[in-house]
């Protein structure tokens, strides 16, 4: 007869908290990859871009007001230019409309950063 002996150990409560510390780690990768992609689609140079096309930068001020921030508590990451430094500006060239007295056309560069990393981006 062959007896045999095992022991099984419950590590639930360590699984969901490094499985939840991974998730946040991946929040934060995806932003600044989303973040990356924006930053890259706003060229320097002085003529306006046309239509549909993300918008140009004759400083670089856009560009460099693209920030990401990951919400621990809601597990999610909240990715755009920063208000403080663009204003409305950003939103103006995203979705058109009128910003210091002038009319801007539709230049969007954020959505198509998402459309453009989705592929890359865990599906849960």
């Amino acid at each position: 007869m062959i007896g045999m002996q095992a022991r099984t150990r419950d590590n639930t409560k360590q699984v969901l908290t490094r499985a939840k510390k991974g998730s946040i780690k991946s929040l934060g990768h995806a932003g600044a990859m989303i973040r990356l992609t924006a930053r890259r689609s706003i060229r320097r140079r002085k003529k306006a871009s046309p239509e549909g096309r993300p918008p140009s930068t004759r400083k670089g001020q856009l560009r460099r007001s693209i920030m990401y921030s990951v919400e621990k508590q809601n597990d999610l990451v909240v990715i755009g230019p920063e208000h403080a430094k663009v204003g409305r500006a950003g939103s103006a060239h995203e979705h058109g409309g009128r910003y210091k007295r002038q009319r801007y056309p539709k230049r969007p560069f954020m959505g198509p950063a998402l459309e453009a990393t989705k592929e890359r981006l865990p599906r849960n």
